[in-house]
């Protein structure tokens, strides 16, 4: 298991792993429509360059002989001392194995020598994915509806992990 810092050369990579892992992920969280909308907002070429460069977004892929199977990224926050993890993602087929924890456990260790004290996140309130995170520390500190457009919210928890 092999687990990297990625670039704007990784761009076509991290396409992939969306287009096979987000539509399984949440075709019976979201509409089809609404998978279409937001994979066309977040994961578009332009869109990952621009989390990459403009707004500093940290890219990791995991890979299994040389194989990549998940990616993660995550960055500061406004506020002191708390980073953002933004996406963490691994192949339906890999789930189960403990990859996630691992990514997670990797990225607290990172930001931890960064200065961080938390690490949060949103995710849907009705995704089990909760559980997991819950699991790993994460508690729920606030309830959030964030209008995306198009008439589409993401109506999220905002979870905490003390690092």
């Amino acid at each position: 298991m092999n687990l990297r810092f990625a670039g704007v050369n990784d761009i076509n990579t991290i396409c992939t792993l969306a287009e096979t892992i987000w539509p399984a992920t949440y075709e019976k969280l979201l509409t089809k429509d609404q998978v279409n909308y937001m994979m066309n907002w977040i994961y578009s070429p332009a869109s990952l360059e621009e989390q990459m460069v403009k707004k500093k977004h940290q890219f990791l892929i995991l890979e299994e002989d040389d194989r990549p199977i998940g990616f993660a990224s995550y960055s500061t926050t406004p506020e002191p001392h708390v980073f953002k993890l933004h996406k963490i993602y691994v192949l339906p087929d890999q789930q189960g194995k403990g990859l996630g924890k691992y990514i997670i456990e990797f990225i607290t260790e990172k930001i931890r020598t960064l200065g961080a004290n938390a690490l949060q996140l949103n995710v849907k309130r009705d995704n089990n994915a909760r559980f997991f995170y819950e699991k790993l520390g994460f508690y729920i500190v606030e309830e959030v509806d964030i209008d995306i457009g198009n008439n589409y919210f993401m109506r999220d928890y905002i979870m905490e992990k003390k690092v």
